[in-house]
């Protein structure tokens, strides 16, 4: 449960190497993740995440504080916040 955006939820796909003679062998499509500390103004303390440019994105665009709730509610986020 490494490789897994805290916000999102995102996680690893499984699909195939393709090759020239096109033999398939199995793979792994990791998600893009980044260790980022956010600061929380509500709290006046700083927080660090495992996200993935996704969750970036949701996080520039509803802010920290809304994605951390949301990620609450779903169940992404299971470190204590």
């Amino acid at each position: 449960m490494s490789n897994v955006c805290e916000i999102t939820g995102k996680s690893f796909m499984i699909g195939n190497n393709v090759s020239h003679s096109k033999r398939r062998t199995k793979r792994r499509f990791n998600p893009n993740l980044f260790n980022r500390k956010f600061y929380l103004p509500e709290e006046d303390r700083w927080v660090s995440l495992k996200v993935s440019a996704t969750g970036l994105r949701y996080i520039n665009k509803v802010g920290i504080h809304a994605a951390i709730k949301s990620a609450k509610e779903k169940g992404f986020l299971r470190t204590k916040i």
